[in-house]
């Protein structure tokens, strides 16, 4: 049904106003007018309580906003219907929506938002859907009845969220999920990696791999970004969201519930086991074989019980070091794939060249194997996570699947240190051009595209295996793409030096001391002036 005005219902079943955001269906991508407006009143409302906690409380709202929504919709939509029950369950499962009990709709809990007992009707509407929708239970946060949490605050958040959907097509609530779980992610720090991934990471890795059709695993899911993003790249290529089946696990319960709802957010069939996992202890998808693999495993792990894995047989290229889970990562995924399956994930850059313990073995093992297609460096500060330096693995079985040229015993390296843009003080993206030039680089590559792959000095570089057995199977893409060509401007070197030494002094307010200092400097390097 293509309705062009959204029903908001205020205090009663009956009561409905009508009213209409308007949003550039051609534009998804762009940042919606009161998404940042809904997000700095919510962190007003937060007083002194932690991000990560409050994260919670106010993600919860959403979700249930968001599944009373649709429920509202589709109940309309049955309304009108003569042959239809619009108090069914049945009919609303058919439809992928969940079942909203009387008590649980939004409606109901925006009418008592300045009840002193709104934390209790919220915790007990929540109860009430998960015995109503199976795939909930054990997952929606039921503790707003806490005495913390300041009830007159909840209540204003309620109202702040009680706001329109356009049309059961637009994705807002969706949209306005994801803004959220980002500026948390950024109010987190160092602990928001745990949760989510960068969007700009993965529509990187997305783009890379393209997965359009087939079985899609994340063994690190965090909130679900990379099954969103996967989701998205099929829709906009008019795919069909169910050809493709998403498996996950996640470690952290409060993660995994967050992805659970992310996930239901968009509508989006998963398999992320009946409850958190560790992925090396419990693996809950040991038969999977997947298509395509994403992931952003968290760097350089210490203690991630590799003492009790020595004999694991995934451990196929050589045992992980117990002190750094990245190799257990890799091998793990690598496990994982169907006979022509691809994964492409992140890592730090020490994966790309240590030799502690047995990690230059299996690295040396997984290039002999023809498993890495390519490996990139990406620019500093894109993580809230971290400032460690990552690249991105592409491994794959098939190295000549249908459709691609035969690439066997050859790497692509690429080197995109200089890529990407600061958006603040402390943290750079990937703009939408730097990762359509690395795909498309990748995709010539592979010989995907008419265009014809050529090397680029200082960008990108294909390396046959006998090349990187020269460099000792260190995969630093810096080692192979070489140095970028800088243009002669024929003034001579030495004459240069001169020139800008003087300029230096007269920039410095021609301070002899300074002069002498350079002079000084230079001569310890060889340069006499």
């Amino acid at each position: 049904m293509n309705r062009k005005k959204a029903f908001i219902k205020n205090g009663s079943e009956t009561e409905r106003g009508e009213k209409q955001v308007a949003v550039s269906n051609s534009n998804k991508s762009a940042e919606l007018g009161f998404e940042h407006k809904l997000w700095n009143m919510a962190d007003r409302l937060r007083n002194n309580m932690d991000a990560a906690e409050y994260k919670h409380v106010v993600l919860g709202l959403l979700f249930l906003k968001y599944i009373s929504e649709k429920f509202e919709w589709k109940y309309e939509e049955l309304k009108a219907d003569e042959w239809a029950d619009e108090e069914d369950p049945d009919e609303y499962l058919a439809s992928n929506v969940f079942w909203v009990p009387q008590e649980a709709r939004w409606s109901y809990i925006k009418q008592n938002a300045k009840d002193p007992k709104i934390g209790v009707l919220i915790d007990d509407a929540f109860v009430a859907i998960e015995k109503e929708n199976k795939s909930l239970k054990g997952v929606l946060p039921k503790n707003y009845a806490r005495p913390d949490l300041d009830k007159t605050k909840l209540g204003e958040i309620i109202d702040a969220f009680s706001f329109p959907i356009v049309d059961g097509e637009t994705d807002i609530l969706g949209r306005v999920y994801e803004y959220f779980l980002n500026n948390f992610a950024s109010a987190e720090g160092k602990n928001g990696g745990q949760f989510y991934t960068p969007r700009t990471i993965v529509e990187l890795l997305v783009e890379l791999i393209e997965p359009f059709k087939g079985r899609i695993y994340d063994p690190c899911c965090g909130s679900g970004g990379m099954f969103v993003q996967s989701s998205e790249f099929v829709t906009s290529h008019r795919g069909r969201l169910d050809n493709i089946s998403v498996y996950g696990q996640e470690s952290n319960p409060t993660t995994w519930r967050l992805c659970k709802m992310n996930l239901a957010i968009r509508g989006i069939d998963n398999n992320l086991g009946e409850a958190n996992a560790d992925t090396f202890a419990k693996d809950l998808h040991p038969m999977l074989r997947a298509d395509y693999i994403l992931a952003n495993p968290p760097f350089n792990v210490s203690e991630w019980g590799g003492e009790n894995l020595k004999e694991d047989t995934r451990w196929r290229y050589g045992t992980p070091p117990v002190g750094n889970a990245n190799y257990a990562w890799i091998q793990h995924m690598v496990s994982k794939l169907a006979p022509s399956g691809t994964a492409a994930f992140v890592l730090a850059n020490g994966s790309m060249s240590t030799n502690t313990s047995s990690e230059g073995e299996i690295r040396k093992n997984l290039i002999e194997s023809d498993l890495v297609e390519a490996i990139i460096t990406l620019p500093g500060q894109l993580f809230y996570s971290t400032q460690i330096p990552v690249c991105v693995w592409v491994m794959t079985k098939n190295k000549a699947a249908s459709g691609q040229r035969d690439r066997k015993g050859e790497i692509l390296f690429l080197d995109a240190r200089k890529l990407g843009t600061m958006i603040d003080r402390t943290r750079k993206e990937l703009t939408k051009e730097d990762i359509q030039k690395l795909a498309a680089t990748f995709h010539a590559w592979r010989g995907q595209t008419e265009t014809k792959y050529e090397d680029i000095k200082g960008f990108c570089k294909s390396a046959k295996l006998e090349e990187v057995r020269e460099h000792e199977y260190i995969l630093t893409p810096g080692r192979y793409v070489g140095v970028e060509d800088v243009e002669d401007d024929g003034e001579p070197f030495e004459e240069k030096m001169t020139r800008l030494t003087g300029e230096l002094g007269e920039l410095f307010g021609k301070s002899r001391e300074l002069e002498e200092e350079i002079r000084k400097n230079l001569r310890g390097i060889g340069y006499e002036f």
